[in-house]
């Protein structure tokens, strides 16, 4: 080769090159084109771009799947019929553009061609879901949810597999009504798929009430698989039959494998989702299940019986909680953190079984519990001492004590005690952060009622809220009129006397229709002899609320008119507007 052609022939191989790669690049360059102008909603340019793309490339499918898209809004999905013909013979074993031609037959309503399509594709690929599946979803998406149902079936029996398309036809199924068809289907399916678990839980939960029971029976009844009982569990726990719920789906955890372990941790956070008592003890049941399955290693299992103690404790039942505290307290392989749960939980359930001197002997005794349990644990029991009366043991308890919560507690023991002033000054000591917020608000409001009782000492009135906290309310009630009476006849002029008789309007206004009736008559009361304190307004508005309760609104209406125009700068004027327009109808009732 002479010198000069070398230089040329390079040239040539360059500039070759370039328009082959040019040439790849045009097509991509064109459908990025299309797409743009497909976001803007220029459908016809759109359109215009794609078949050209097609013209020079037959099978390109970007393009067919991009006139796919853009044909129908203008009515001329007609064309992509021959685009898509093309594009099936030049590559006939492509499923993805037998893909194309079968929903554009489908969609055309030429179910004739379509079957030939899907039936070649599925003699192609034998033992293939695919085409079954593509023409079935070309139906559904056409609405011909009966033919699509017919095809997925015709699938199955060319498969033979009686769980082939089982997720399929169990939505066609919902979707027709026939939910208990969809729970079989769903119930087939798993067998194949047990990840879609959640997802036939999630389905089938949304079957109309009427037909729940039928669907609980279809998937209970015989001998069930185990994941057909979680997947009652499951949906019986949705539909608010939590005991019955693992009833069923016990069985299922019965034999111990990481699968069981995951299905009944599963199973317990389901039901804590939910606050009814069965809710709560199916939760303890199902994490005192798990802490069984749970692996010894690590701590996994103590840590897990643990929590199912404290569950069993939220459900109430103490006995039970005990029974699996112990077997962690006994323990001495335990983790730390799981023992310092088993120790504290023991101390809570003595507690709150009303068992406070064995509670307190734990506290004294128990060498596991740690310095910052042990604190908070006895200020449990002094307020567990305080309800029921026990004000002197819970005094002793207190001795040794200087923290805010700790004043706050003997404020209240003062305050029963009928050491007024007193229990002032420790609430006021003990400030907005003892407790939780409820403790708080608490305080403030006995605060504001021993500021309008003149008294420092007043042992009857220490009695009647005594009596208040320890949850006897009907004594409560009495014992606060007479504290009332008494004070009507002292030397205080009746300060304070009108609070005391709406805080037993109050307490009596939750009673029967008995005391519902004492409770009217106090708020008379008040309203009549309260003068402008505040507790005459705060009377009126209780009052009204009582009577809307008992269903008699114009007389609840005429009342909060009348507060309103009473008393235009009390505090519970905003709320009273409230109340009035509820009553009027202006405000939905909650």
């Amino acid at each position: 080769m002479s010198a000069r052609l070398k230089p040329r022939l390079g040239t040539l191989l360059v500039v070759a090159t370039t328009v082959l790669l040019c040439a790849r690049a045009l097509p991509a360059q064109a459908i990025g084109q299309g797409f743009e102008l497909e976001r803007a909603g220029q459908y016809d340019q759109a359109a215009a771009i794609y078949l050209a793309t097609l013209r020079a490339e037959p099978t390109n499918l970007s393009a067919l799947l991009g006139l796919e898209r853009v044909l129908p809004p203008i009515n001329r999905l007609g064309e992509l019929l021959p685009a898509a013909q093309r594009a099936a013979a030049a590559s006939p074993s492509n499923v993805a553009l037998r893909g194309v031609l079968l929903r554009t037959y489908v969609t055309l309503n030429e179910p004739d061609s379509g079957r030939a399509v899907a039936l070649r594709w599925a003699a192609a690929a034998p033992g293939d879901e695919a085409p079954y599946r593509e023409w079935a979803m070309a139906l559904e998406d056409a609405h011909r949810h009966g033919q699509a149902r017919d095809v997925l079936l015709l699938g199955r029996r060319a498969l033979g597999r009686p769980s082939a398309f089982g997720i399929e036809l169990a939505e066609l199924s919902q979707l027709s009504g026939d939910w208990e068809g969809a729970a079989r289907e769903w119930a087939a399916a798993l067998t194949d798929a047990p990840v879609q678990l959640p997802n036939a839980a999630s389905a089938l939960a949304e079957a109309p009430d009427a037909q729940r029971e039928r669907i609980a029976r279809l998937l209970t009844g015989g001998t069930p698989s185990t994941l057909t009982r979680r997947l009652a569990g499951e949906l019986l726990l949705n539909w608010g039959q939590p005991l019955r719920a693992w009833a069923v789906f016990e069985p299922s955890v019965a034999t111990p494998s990481a699968d069981a372990a995951f299905a009944a941790r599963r199973f317990a956070d389901l039901a804590g989702a939910r606050s009814t008592p069965d809710a709560r003890r199916a939760r303890a049941l199902a994490l005192a299940r798990y802490a069984d399955l749970a692996p010894e290693v690590g701590g996994a299992a103590a840590r897990a019986r643990a929590d199912a103690a404290r569950a069993f404790i939220e459900a109430g039942d103490r006995v039970a909680a005990r029974a699996v505290l112990e077997r962690v307290a006994q323990d001495s392989n335990a983790p730390p953190d799981a023992q310092r749960l088993a120790q504290r939980a023991v101390v809570e359930a003595l507690i709150e079984g009303g068992q406070r001197n064995e509670a307190a002997q734990q506290l004294a005794t128990n060498a596991r519990l740690s310095p910052d349990d042990r604190a908070s644990l006895r200020l449990q029991l002094v307020r567990a001492r305080i309800a029921a009366g026990e004000l002197d043991r819970a005094d002793t308890e207190l001795a040794r004590d200087s923290s805010v919560e700790a004043l706050a507690l003997q404020g209240w023991i003062a305050l029963y005690r009928g050491r007024l002033r007193e229990a002032q000054r420790l609430f006021l000591a003990a400030g907005p952060y003892a407790g939780d917020q409820r403790d708080a608000v608490d305080r403030t409001t006995m605060v504001a009622l021993l500021q309008r009782v003149p008294d420092d000492s007043f042992p009857e009135l220490g009695s009647a809220l005594s009596l208040l906290a320890r949850g006897d309310s009907l004594r409560a009630v009495a014992a606060l009129r007479l504290a009332a009476a008494r004070l009507a006849t002292g030397e205080s002029g009746g300060g304070g006397r009108p609070d005391l008789l709406l805080l037993a309007g109050r307490v009596a206004a939750r009673l029967d229709t008995l005391q519902q009736g004492t409770a009217l008559a106090l708020f008379d009361e008040v309203v009549s002899t309260g003068g402008q304190g505040a507790a005459a307004p705060a009377a009126e508005l209780e009052w009204a609320r009582l009577l809307e309760r008992r269903a008699q609104t114009a007389e609840a209406i005429r009342h909060l008119e009348h507060l309103i125009l009473t008393y235009p700068g009390s505090a519970v004027v905003p709320e009273a507007r409230r109340e009035l327009e509820r009553a009027k109808g202006a405000i939905p009732r909650s």
